[in-house]
Parts: structure tokens; C-alpha cells; sequence
């Protein structure tokens, strides 16, 4: 069954006259009954009853016909879209991101999405998870780009990768030469964390805790930049993404495990609104960015760890 039939049956239905329905549809009369009694073998049933010119839907047909109808309006709404997303967009997009998305994933979408619609104005914020939240329930945001924060009724939240958090201390660090470390070992080890008003630490204090270690908290951070610039320079160890680490700082990354923490980032948007075609065409070039940063994260995380600077005399 190919979509003509479909278009033939819809044709013939709505005039209950071949030849009206071969000139709606642009074929000769003899040919759209060809294609007709080839649809109806194919279904194994008579759509129409023909009786001299008089042509009728059988019960088979009538029940079909809806069918066919709402089939072709799905296949021309969506080739529709395919048609408007080619042709460039206007108007505008509010867009918020955590720290972490905001250093090379968004600007990243945005540079691009600019330069295929530079008509359209991009507005983005950099939120922590729950401020992201907030802002969505609101109506003050289209669409959210977080770690899985804790979720009220009216969001959606769409996993893009998961991404492997590893201990990060600086390269004169006692730990800095260990190829793996477990959770448990970070008892009492003095560490730089975020808030716990970040999604990202209160699922380390999970991990923390099932592991059976409470670390020594020596400082909380807002910011990922500056928890990396203090490890760097003291014995003090943090916990940090492969993504998130720029290159050149003096830093080393450790895998943890028992448990591994792995974080989910994500799209957030509200459920019970439908999605500009602005903001739908956007998420889709998040989600290509954010696969490949995900799997460019993975090859890091997964490559073997350099080993670490002496300590100068």
C-alpha cells in the first residue's frame, strides 16, 4: 500500500465519482480504478459498491475512511514542518542554562542557530537547577538546560547522556597519582563542594552517604571555575566533570567509584505548553550538540590519566 491509494480512496470517497475524483487528483479515469481495485485486493475487501454509474462506500469503506483521512493529514502536517524548518525563523527564544552548559554547549547552538536565523533574538540566562525550575513554572522561560533537578508537576525533563563526575585535586596532591579511588576513601578528606542548593552536590551527598563517608567540607563555591583554581592551588580536593575542566589548569581528574557519581543533564521544559516551532527547532540542535560533547566527555574520561607534575624544588 503506497500513499496514492490512500489519496485515491480519500479522492473517491469525498465525490462518489470516478471521474470527478481522476480530475481532483490529475490521473486518467481508468487509472485511478486500476488503483483503486489494487487497494482493495491489498485490504482483501470492497471499499466501494458500483452499481452502474452510482458509486457507494461499502461498510468496509466507511470504516476505513477515517482511517485514511487522519493517516494523510499526519503525512502532510509533517511534511510541512520539513518544508517551514527549512526556510528561516523569526522572532525570539528565552533560554536558560547552568554554569557548565554555558561554557561551550549553548554558545555553541546559539552561534549556530544565529547564523541560520539571524532574525531571531536569543535570550539566555545562566540559573542554578532549581532557579531554572522556577523560572519555567513561572512562563518566564521556553526551554531549560540543567542537571536532573527535583521535578514539580507541570515540567518535563529529557535526558540527553549521562556524564561520569571524577575527584579533581591539584597535580602535587597526594591522591593526584591514584588510577581510581573509592568513595569510601574520601572519609574525612578535606574538599571544596558546591552549595547544597546545587542538584549536583545533593547527589554527591547521596553517594557520599551510601558509600559511608562524610568528607571534611573546608569550603563551598558556587562556581566550578573557582572550586578548580582552589584545588589547584592547595591540598584541598573538589569533584568535577571532564567537560568541565578548561585545558592547561594544573589539576588532575580521578575516577571515583563505590559508587561512581554520574550526573544527567537534560532539557527542561513545561509539559503542559506546546513548544514553539522556535523552541522545538533549538532543542533539537541542543540535543546534537550535547551527543557530541557527550560522547567527546566519555572518550576523556575514558583515556588513560597523565601523570602527574613533581613537586618543584
Amino acid at each position: 500500500m503506497e500513499l496514492r491509494h490512500l489519496r485515491y480512496f480519500v479522492a473517491v470517497a469525498g465525490s462518489l465519482n470516478f471521474t470527478r475524483a481522476a480530475q481532483r487528483v490529475h490521473v486518467t479515469q481508468s487509472t485511478l480504478s486500476h488503483q483503486i481495485r489494487q487497494l482493495e485486493d491489498e485490504i482483501g475487501c470492497r471499499l466501494f459498491d458500483r452499481v452502474g454509474k452510482r458509486v457507494a462506500l461499502t461498510e468496509s469503506g466507511e470504516a476505513f475512511l477515517g482511517y485514511a483521512t487522519r493517516a494523510l493529514q499526519e503525512v502532510d502536517q509533517g511534511l510541512g514542518e520539513l518544508k517551514a524548518a527549512e526556510s528561516p525563523m523569526s522572532g525570539s527564544i528565552r533560554v536558560a542554562a547552568t554554569h557548565t552548559f554555558n561554557l561551550s554547549i549553548v554558545p555553541e547552538c546559539v552561534a549556530l542557530f544565529l547564523s541560520r536565523n539571524p532574525t531571531v533574538r536569543i535570550s539566555v540566562e545562566e540559573l542554578s537547577a532549581d532557579g531554572i525550575v522556577t523560572r519555567l513554572t513561572n512562563g518566564q522561560l521556553d526551554l531549560g538546560v540543567a542537571y536532573r533537578p527535583i521535578l514539580p508537576l507541570g515540567l518535563r525533563f529529557e535526558p540527553l547522556f549521562n556524564e561520569e563526575l571524577m575527584l579533581a585535586v591539584g597535580a602535587r596532591h597526594p591522591l593526584a597519582r591514584r588510577k581510581r579511588i573509592r568513595m569510601i576513601e574520601l572519609h574525612r578528606e578535606p574538599m571544596a563542594l558546591l552549595p547544597a542548593s546545587f542538584s549536583t552536590r545533593r547527589m554527591l551527598d547521596e553517594c557520599f552517604a551510601a558509600a559511608g563517608a562524610q568528607p571534611l567540607v573546608c569550603a563551598e563555591m558556587n562556581s566550578l571555575p573557582a572550586l578548580l583554581g582552589l584545588a589547584a592551588r592547595m591540598r584541598i580536593a573538589t569533584i568535577a566533570a571532564a567537560s568541565g575542566v578548561p585545558p592547561g589548569l594544573d589539576v588532575v581528574l580521578v575516577p571515583m567509584e563505590s559508587p561512581t557519581p554520574i550526573r544527567t543533564p537534560g532539557l527542561l521544559v513545561r509539559a503542559d505548553v506546546e513548544q514553539t516551532r522556535l523552541s522545538r527547532a533549538f532543542a533539537a540542535l541542543l540535543r546534537q550538540t550535547a551527543a557530541r560533547h557527550g560522547r567527546q566527555a566519555e572518550a576523556r574520561t575514558r583515556a588513560p590519566k597523565a601523570a602527574a607534575k613533581p613537586p618543584s624544588t
